[in-house]
């Protein structure tokens, strides 16, 4: 569904991806991880087009996007939540996903708003507050929707368990696993090592802007070393 092959990018004159070569199937969910400022959100930020390649290949479906904008990436199916969210705070829940159903991809993945309210049953309950009223976990769930409704059939999120309180991210983490049920590739960027390997077929290790290890969730549990060099984390008892 997706490859990059040697994509370099970065910003100003600071280059931060080297050369990163992977690929996303149809219907996985693949997380990408590493120590802070390795590159993982300038990756997701390259294959959707807000930060142009310097060298490289990304390709979508059997097609070429490197050098395609956010707006042309976003109406072929790709969507991104970023760390920040970025809903519309003085919007309500409704407007805001109502907004994010204009244009986007008509694809067989696009969810309407009626879908969006049975799944997100705290959305529903919310449909009328304004969005700098919702919880994170709330907002959240806003912005993952808010993708859906645009018709992202490659669905890339970036950190969504950042500072949410325990009880909030299994939500996020049965969130993720619904969207997968119903088809949608996902494409994760989780600093929460445990949480990444429970939602992910597949891992990539990145490290200095590159792809190091490759490996199964079972598979990186097992191997302490690449856990502690690249992760700094531990799975021992």
């Amino acid at each position: 569904m997706l490859e990059l092959d040697d994509v370099q990018s970065g910003y100003g004159e600071t280059r931060v991806l080297q050369g990163v070569d992977a690929h996303v199937d149809e219907g996985e969910v693949v997380a990408l991880v590493g120590r802070n400022g390795v590159g993982k959100t300038t990756t997701l930020r390259t294959i959707l087009g807000s930060v142009e390649p310097w060298a490289g290949t990304i390709t979508y479906r059997g097609e070429d996007v490197t050098e395609l904008g956010p707006v042309d990436t976003v109406q072929r199916g790709i969507g991104l939540v970023p760390e920040e969210r970025r809903i519309f705070p003085g919007l309500s829940v409704e407007e805001n996903l109502e907004l994010a159903s204009y244009g986007g991809a008509d694809t067989e993945n696009r969810r309407d708003l009626p879908w969006v309210f049975d799944t997100f049953q705290n959305l529903q309950e919310r449909r009328q507050n304004r969005g700098s009223d919702l919880s994170g976990g709330e907002q959240q769930m806003l912005a993952i929707a808010r993708a859906l409704v645009s018709g992202a059939d490659l669905l890339m999120l970036d950190e969504p368990t950042e500072g949410l309180a325990p009880m909030i991210v299994d939500r996020v983490m049965e969130v993720v696993k619904d969207v997968r049920d119903a088809g949608i590739t996902v494409l994760l960027v989780e600093q929460n090592v445990r949480v990444a390997l429970d939602l992910a077929d597949r891992v990539y290790v990145l490290a200095h802007g590159e792809i190091v290890h490759e490996a199964t969730p079972e598979e990186l549990r097992a191997d302490d070393d690449t856990v502690e060099r690249y992760l700094g984390v531990s799975f021992a008892d």
